[in-house]
């Protein structure tokens, strides 16, 4: 088991398996440690060779390529800053990140590229093939130094850049493989994307354990089941959504029985879920998760508990503290709800050049802290239970969770408007057997424009933003602001969903 270290270090010192262990397999074959290393010293090399400033930020735009997985390495050893950006985006989401963040240098694929604007790439270095250069030795990098911007989005607005030093990093993966007892014989099969802090998380742990980690981009649940096969994975992370088209594909019994352990964020499990986990996976371990970009992961639950406390988060991960304060500002009592707030060595440096959201949401950690400094206050309801797990009780915003993704309903709105098909509209999640929650859209307009407004989003958002459903109105409820009526909409919309939900859970 890799043992709890507080003391920090520059990300790209994360690589601790012997020198010859194998540490990435994909489709090109097995690099070592050792190849592993010298492959992100050379691409440091190069990325050094371009002439850009320290903290100047280079973005990636790509599937699980072995550059796409070296770059969180390579870029902040060569003293830049990393910017995944997820390849399921299109270009208007790209394009905004690539401007919010300043990015200098974008290594992408020649399809990728072709869909990008001239404006879009504005004084920005487009690479379709990364070099070597003179190879660079490990960083000495400040921990606290800034060294990854990924992006996330929020409630409202375009998807907003979460500063990620160093340190953030390195104790991240320091926490998960601890609790997740990783050993140097796992092997992970990474399938979630890259920009996600989870996903970005299966490369560094999986490293920080010696272990061995293979990258998979897959289209349908046989192809993860043959991923499994193929590598011999012990390891599988995976969102709720995730876990339901799995139980439906065929599993051979020694494919499953591979399986060490299954890890979960992104949504709770049901009971349900978890009873069909545990008979399609008996020798798996289940890791349910709760966590949150802005603070990486806040709570486990340990699998011992999981059968007898179904309803739980478990409790803080390594390197967290977890509170649950009251309005008044203070510690709430066993059993009474609060704001989770979360403070400590994960809790990350805000938002990229946005000061007035960091101030929202990094905020001076309660009066009972025992870190104390900046805490990520998440707006999301929990309790402590008198067992001492702590228990989600509801979300403060209106994110909307699909097939694992973070959807802002005003980025939706926004877009639904543009293009001048409908006056104005309001996106509501609502429950979905398979994919946790799909897109609703009451929007005020001609429904005759439909058709027109479909054709024009699936150009203009990624797959997992489309609408599933439109309900056109003459006029939409206001409050007594003269606003949207977004909370009555959405209450009536969820009371209409509702006793569909219930039969399936009981199903």
């Amino acid at each position: 088991m890799v043992p709890i270290d507080p003391v920090s270090q520059p990300i790209d010192h994360v690589l601790a398996g012997a020198a010859d262990a194998p540490a990435l397999v994909d489709r090109s074959g097995t690099l070592s440690y050792a190849e592993l290393e010298d492959r992100v010293a050379r691409l440091a090399g190069w990325l050094a060779a371009q002439g850009f400033a320290p903290g100047d930020r280079v973005a990636t735009w790509l599937p699980k390529t072995r550059e796409a997985c070296l770059m969180p390495l390579a870029a902040p050893r060569a003293g830049l800053v990393h910017v995944p950006i997820n390849p399921l985006l299109k270009r208007a989401q790209v394009a905004h990140i690539l401007a919010d963040s300043g990015t200098r240098l974008l290594l992408t694929q020649p399809a990728r590229a072709a869909t990008l604007d001239a404006a879009d790439t504005l004084d920005i270095a487009v690479h379709v093939l990364a070099g070597d250069g003179p190879p660079m030795p490990p960083s000495a990098a400040d921990p606290d130094s800034l060294a990854a911007i990924l992006y996330t989005s929020g409630s409202t607005g375009r998807p907003k850049g979460v500063m990620l030093s160093h340190a953030n990093l390195w104790l991240g993966a320091n926490s998960v493989a601890h609790y997740l007892r990783l050993a140097a014989d796992d092997v992970v099969l990474g399938v979630l994307p890259l920009s996600f802090d989870y996903g970005q998380n299966q490369l560094f742990s999986t490293w920080a354990a010696g272990a061995t980690v293979a990258p998979l981009d897959y289209l349908t649940p046989r192809d993860v089941v043959k991923g499994v096969e193929r590598v011999g994975a012990t390891t599988l992370a995976g969102v709720p959504p995730l876990w339901v088209q799995l139980l439906e594909a065929e599993w051979p019994t020694e494919t499953a029985a591979r399986l060490r352990r299954l890890t979960n964020s992104g949504g709770a499990l049901t009971p349900r879920l978890v009873r069909n986990l545990r008979a399609r996976f008996p020798r798996a371990d289940l890791y349910p998760m709760y966590g949150l970009t802005e603070a990486f992961r806040s709570t486990f639950l340990d699998p011992s508990l999981v059968d007898a406390h179904p309803d739980a988060i478990g409790a803080a991960v390594p390197h967290a503290e977890v509170m649950i304060v009251r309005a008044d500002g203070g510690e709430a009592s066993p059993g009474e709800a609060g704001e989770l707030v979360h403070a400590g060595p994960l809790v990350a440096q805000g938002y990229w050049r946005d000061p007035e959201r960091t101030a929202q949401r990094f905020r001076a950690a309660p009066s009972f802290s025992r870190y104390g400094g900046v805490a990520v206050w998440s707006g999301d309801t929990a309790l402590r239970g008198p067992d001492g797990l702590l228990r989600f009780v509801g979300r403060d915003d209106e994110m909307i969770k699909s097939a694992g993704n973070r959807i802002s309903p005003g980025e939706v709105e926004e877009a639904i408007v543009a293009g001048g098909e409908a006056l104005e509209a309001v996106a509501i999640g609502v429950p979905d057997p398979r994919l946790g929650q799909t897109i609703m859209v009451i929007v005020r307009g001609d429904p005759a424009n439909e058709a027109a407004l479909r054709d024009r989003l699936r150009r203009d958002l990624p797959n997992f933003m489309q609408p599933a459903q439109f309900e056109w109105r003459d006029d939409l409820p206001r409050n007594a602001n003269g606003k949207l009526d977004r909370a009555g909409l959405r209450a009536a919309m969820l009371s209409r969903q509702a006793p569909a939900a219930l039969g399936e859970e009981k199903a």
